[in-house]
């Protein structure tokens, strides 16, 4: 597919209405955009309760495991670290 035929496809509402031509004005294309915000706007879907439950629970464990992954490469890297370089923590200057 062409750009062209892309943008048309695009720029066509929902109610069959033809394309607009792709030199419009400026603020036609502005309210072309609006258009079609509000068009895939009326598409969305809002959850239910208890998928929205759901889905909360699943980014929590999601999170509380990168937490633990990111907290043992820490652990490790900086025992690692210690390890190589002989750090006591402390130096006197």
């Amino acid at each position: 597919m062409s750009e062209e035929q892309v943008t048309e496809t695009a720029a066509s509402s929902s109610k069959g209405r033809p394309a607009k031509k792709a030199d419009s004005g400026f603020f036609a294309r502005i309210a072309l955009f609006v258009r079609q915000i509000i068009g895939e706007l009326k598409k969305v879907v809002a959850p239910t309760r208890k998928e929205l439950i759901n889905y909360t629970l699943v980014v929590l464990v999601f999170v509380a495991i990168m937490m633990l992954v990111v907290t043992l490469l820490d652990l490790v890297f900086g025992t690692g670290i210690k390890w190589i370089f002989g750090g006591t923590g402390v130096t006197n200057s």
